[in-house]
């Protein structure tokens, strides 16, 4: 069973981003294959969830089992619910893509989410996706490629963007060096 210590509470992390990824409590019990009362009492804290269940919820929820072990958990109380310093980062690896995030962003239960993406050369965040709200960014290092209602732009460091979010939109880093390039988004994605 996973203990509860000072760090943010894994029931409470497993609420925070079920919210953040815009399913209920239903929904998410039902890709865990539990019920929907064992789900509520896991996010309140008032069941453990063992390692075989939290991953099954991780998989459910598109991130790896790591990310309930790893974050702001460590910051100091006192800046934990709106600094995150570089080394605390939650990481996000997409598999096979070339293509890796970190949460910026110090609490999943605000209206807006930063993330810093880094796109290895040629990787690219595949066929073009929509969703719900707005987002922007700023091409902190190398060159991003981006695609938004089929209209293709060519950025470079310090050049910045924003749109629409139910627009289709992918982006792909075309140069032969890393490209990072921190994201504002909302509503949250994670």
């Amino acid at each position: 069973m996973i203990k509860h210590n000072d760090s943010i509470p894994v029931g409470f992390q497993v609420r925070d981003l079920r919210k953040a990824k815009g399913l209920t409590i239903p929904q998410l019990a039902a890709k865990v294959g539990r019920s929907t009362g064992w789900l509520s009492q896991v996010e309140r804290n008032i069941s453990p969830v063992t390692i075989p269940n939290l991953k099954l919820i991780s998989d459910a929820l598109a991130v790896q089992i790591t990310w309930f072990f790893q974050g702001n958990a460590v910051a100091a109380e006192d800046e934990r619910d709106f600094i995150v310093r570089k080394d605390t980062r939650r990481q996000l690896r997409y598999t096979g893509t070339g293509v890796s995030e970190e949460l910026l962003s110090p609490n999943l239960g605000r209206q807006i989410e930063m993330l810093m993406t880094t796109l290895e050369p040629g990787a690219s965040t595949g066929e073009p996706y929509s969703r719900k709200g707005e987002e922007g960014g700023y091409v902190v290092s190398g060159v991003l490629e981006l695609t938004v209602a089929g209209n293709t732009q060519t950025l470079a460091t310090g050049d910045s963007f924003a749109f629409e979010s139910h627009l289709p939109h992918t982006c792909h880093n075309p140069g032969d060096v890393p490209t990072a390039v921190v994201w504002v988004v909302t509503p949250p994605s994670y």
